[in-house]
């Protein structure tokens, strides 16, 4: 009797091991990409506001 049950238990993680694996590749992963470089060019960003462009300094004359 629990030869149909092991094998439906079987089918069912496989099913959602694979759901996890797309929803991690397709969703989680390039949401966590765009997030990361979004910080990365607000902090950028930000920080120039007040430090200034790079560059050598503006030359006094």
């Amino acid at each position: 009797m629990s030869a149909p049950d092991d094998t439906t238990s079987r089918v069912r993680r496989r099913r959602m091991e694979i759901f996890a694996f797309l929803f991690l590749t397709a969703v989680v992963m390039p949401v966590l990409a765009v997030g990361t470089v979004g910080s990365y060019g607000l902090g950028v960003w930000i920080y120039q506001m007040f430090a200034g462009p790079p560059g050598p300094p503006a030359s006094p004359h």
